[in-house]
């Protein structure tokens, strides 16, 4: 273990995040600050009930960092606080490099030593549309404000961990570090620079089921491809895309809001069919090596499948990563859960939305 350098832990939590519905409005709408004829983006998020445990503390003038991954495989950094080495390490890419970015962020911005984290328990699957870097930037801007009582919101958390994620090469939207919220639904809008965000009513008890696709998806290339239709489409194909990223799912977060809190699952179900339809016609083209999705559409076309399950869409960025189902009770839910597991070898983890009233 790593010699702590003070007698005091702080225990911390991070969810991944699940987008309901919304995927990739969140960079497109931050398009506005160019474009004032593109619509503002809206996501509608909810976080995990997976992601990262970790024990945080101070450390002085060094930078400290363990993280066990859901295989169990470890990897550690240690180097010393310093502003250009944090950045270097962020500008490379790699494991650390969310971490170093967000690390960079707070040192460079309030007054604060070094920092020891480690995540010791992973139970969000990596690489699969449920924000795991995101999380990571999170566990990183938390620590900071826990060990050294910055008071930040949940809000500025997420800001600190963007901030540190764009510093990565990654090219990532705002709607990632949502997980920041934590396991609320919560409504996200993105007008240009300006992120507005809003807790959502839930009117019942919904059954989502989360299931890893086992496939693999390049995320980087699908936002290149799809960002190339803005600020100004070229084609049809570029002109769907903001028609899809725009108008379209804003009707569709709009109806989606409505039916979580009226608790309707069976609307929500075909609400989500509907938006994969609509995603699959509309943007799938401008990427087809990554969008096509076999993986996907295999498991959404199967009989059981359909029986079983109210409705169903990809995750994230989309392609062959994850996919997320709703179901119209729980006995239900884990007959899908086995039949994923036997029919296509999927593991999966279930997602409650309970009810709330604002």
């Amino acid at each position: 273990m790593f010699a702590y350098s003070t007698p005091h832990d702080v225990h911390l939590f991070v969810p991944g995040r699940v987008c309901l519905f919304g995927e990739h409005s969140d960079w497109a709408g931050a398009y506005r600050r160019l474009s004032p004829d593109i619509p503002p983006g809206c996501v509608i998020i909810h976080g995990t009930e997976q992601g990262l445990r970790a024990t945080v503390r101070r450390a002085h003038r060094r930078i400290l960092l363990r993280s066990t991954l859901t295989d169990g495989t470890t990897h550690t950094l240690t180097m010393p606080l310093n502003p250009a080495d944090l950045l270097e390490k962020a500008r490379q890419g790699g494991f650390f490099s969310y971490a170093a970015g967000t690390a960079w962020y707070l040192t460079t911005f309030y007054q604060v030593d070094g920092i020891e984290i480690d995540n010791y328990e992973t139970t969000l699957p990596v690489a699969k549309g449920l924000s795991s870097s995101a999380a990571y930037c999170v566990l990183v801007a938390r620590a900071y404000n826990r060990v050294y009582d910055l008071k930040l919101t949940p809000r500025a958390e997420m800001e600190a961990a963007y901030q540190g994620e764009l510093l990565t090469p990654s090219r990532c939207g705002r709607m990632d570090q949502g997980c920041a919220y934590g396991q609320h639904p919560v409504l996200m809008t993105f007008d240009g620079e300006l992120l507005q965000t809003r807790p959502l009513s839930i009117g019942g008890t919904f059954h989502l089921l989360i299931a890893d696709l086992g496939g693999a998806k390049d995320t980087v290339r699908i936002l290149a491809d799809l960002s190339a239709a803005y600020p100004t489409p070229a084609n049809d194909i570029q002109r769907n895309v903001q028609r899809y990223l725009g108008e379209v799912n804003q009707s569709i977060v709009r109806r989606a809001s409505v039916i979580l809190a009226q608790g309707d699952p069976i609307a929500l179900g075909r609400l989500m069919t509907e938006a994969q339809e609509q995603f699959d016609q509309l943007v799938a083209p401008a990427c087809p090596s990554q969008l096509t999705a076999p993986l996907l559409h295999r498991v959404l076309d199967d009989p059981t499948v359909r029986r079983l399950s109210c409705g169903a869409k990809g995750v994230g960025s989309q392609g062959d990563g994850s996919v997320q189902f709703v179901t119209r009770d729980e006995a239900t839910r884990q007959q899908l859960a086995d039949h994923l597991r036997d029919a296509f070898g999927m593991t999966s983890f279930p997602l409650d939305l309970t009810p709330s009233v604002l």
